[in-house]
């Protein structure tokens, strides 16, 4: 195979274009965890289906998430720290695979009627694996491709992580989700292996396909991208070095302005999009009564600009550098959050803009609904790179050498106040009964982000 040969200097490997192709399945592999569990079919299901009332079920589920980000959080950047520490990452993203798998495939069993309790700790397992595998599949990159082509890869790797989510979405939709009125799915079909929409086994059975997804998506990493050596160092010993590495990154993050200044602004405005990609499914799930069938199709909308986001960002990433795509990103992400929350049953901009009510059948049938899809496009444009360019921000800033740890530490910005966001959405929802209020906090995290970011040096290895 055609060897893409890297800086050995820098700690750079030689790189097959397979072994290239394997890292970027990952995202191919991760994504439709976050896509159809996540946002748009479990989740909602969730919310609208599990519970009676739609309010507390948005904010059981905001708990949830914030129960994951507190546990990622504390743990990220120590296990960022302890993978530099005995260098191979792949038997990490093996262990925390089979936890997910196994959390995946148990969701099966959340019929409606059925204890809460079980789906809240499966998405709480599932999430803080997920997670955990992308610290230590992310903090690969730089040992992978030069600093040149980071934001490139970085970005066609998220838009064919899309890919991989809308496809399975499609498949939800198309051949599985029947509607409760007709029994038949979207391509008018009796849902394969004769699931039935009344019990929820439309959106149950996500939770088994993304598993087995995922399962056979990431070995193509395994099998072809080279990992860092292993070392000598023992467990208890890896603990420890890990420990003093992250203290050592803290106590260094004084003399690296820069850096924190940008993991301080990541840290604000992942919270606002980890909030948004998280309830947004479930507010227009609540608000519109939207079941399996429009949500998915409001995914595949959403993933199809995600990916033309992807792959045009990641042209525009090499010739205009990762923090204006960033900004530009949190810029659309401002304004698609207040068009969501100012869109409801027969107006749009906060009643600004009176709408038709007549509803004319079939998906999205009120005009309320179709603004909420337009300024969910902007959602679909910016939600993958400002991740991906966020993502190369980084790794355009730090060593192959130290990127473990600050991959975790990167890891602890995306998740350290993570428990705000959907916290924020959920008590305010609880607290004044309207989850149009609610959502209204992501407005704020995105914003304060955006400011932070603006006064960021880029690469954030510059002197501020």
């Amino acid at each position: 195979m055609q060897q893409t040969k890297q800086a050995d200097a820098m700690g750079q490997q030689n790189v097959t274009r397979a072994g290239l192709l394997g890292w970027m399945l990952f995202d191919w592999a991760a994504q439709p965890f976050f896509t159809v569990i996540v946002t748009f079919i479990f989740g909602p299901y969730f919310v609208s289906r599990l519970t009676s009332d739609a309010d507390y079920g948005q904010a059981m589920w905001g708990y949830t998430l914030t129960v994951s980000g507190i546990i990622i959080a504390i743990l990220s950047p120590i296990l960022g720290s302890i993978a530099d520490a005995t260098g191979a990452r792949k038997p990490w993203i093996a262990f925390f695979a089979v936890i997910k798998i196994t959390a995946l495939s148990a969701l099966w069993f959340a019929a409606p009627g059925s204890p809460l309790v079980i789906p809240l700790i499966c998405i709480v397992l599932a999430t803080i694996a997920a997670e955990f595998s992308i610290v230590f599949n992310d903090s690969m990159l730089p040992k992978l491709v030069t600093e040149e082509e980071t934001g490139r890869i970085s970005n066609l790797a998220w838009g064919i992580g899309y890919l991989g989510g809308m496809i399975v979405l499609i498949a939800v939709v198309a051949l599985l989700a029947g509607s409760p009125e007709s029994g038949k799915t979207l391509l008018g079909l009796d849902p394969l292996f004769g699931l039935d929409p009344a019990t929820g086994e439309d959106a149950r059975i996500t939770g088994p396909i993304s598993a087995l997804w995922y399962l056979v998506f990431i070995l193509p990493m395994f099998l072809f991208t080279p990992d860092t050596k292993k070392t000598a160092i023992s467990a208890r010993a890896a603990v420890r070095s890990g420990l003093r590495e992250l203290g050592h990154s803290l106590l260094e993050l004084k003399q690296r302005e820069g850096m924190l200044r940008f993991l301080v602004a990541r840290m604000i405005y992942q919270d606002g999009v980890n909030g948004l990609l998280a309830l947004g499914g479930t507010f227009a799930a609540g608000m519109f009564a939207w079941r399996t069938v429009e949500l998915g199709v409001y995914g595949i909308i959403l993933n199809v600009v995600a990916i033309g986001g992807c792959l045009y960002a990641s042209r525009l990433d090499r010739k205009l550098g990762s923090k204006t795509i960033v900004m530009a990103s949190l810029i659309c992400l401002v304004i698609a959050t207040l068009g969501i929350v100012s869109t409801g049953p027969g107006y749009t901009l906060f009643g600004l803009l009176p709408l038709s009510t007549d509803d004319s059948g079939g998906l999205f049938g009120t005009a309320a609904e179709k603004a909420y899809i337009v300024f969910g496009l902007l959602v679909g444009i910016a939600f993958g790179p400002v991740q991906a360019s966020s993502r190369s921000y980084l790794a355009r800033s730090v060593r192959p050498d130290e990127a473990g740890r600050y991959f975790g530490l990167y890891a602890l910005s995306g998740r350290a106040t993570s428990f705000l966001a959907p916290a924020s959405v959920a008590t305010i929802t609880l607290a004044t009964g309207s989850a149009r209020l609610g959502m209204m906090a992501l407005v704020a995290f995105l914003g304060l982000g955006l400011l932070l970011l603006l006064m960021t040096p880029y690469p954030a290895s510059k002197r501020a």
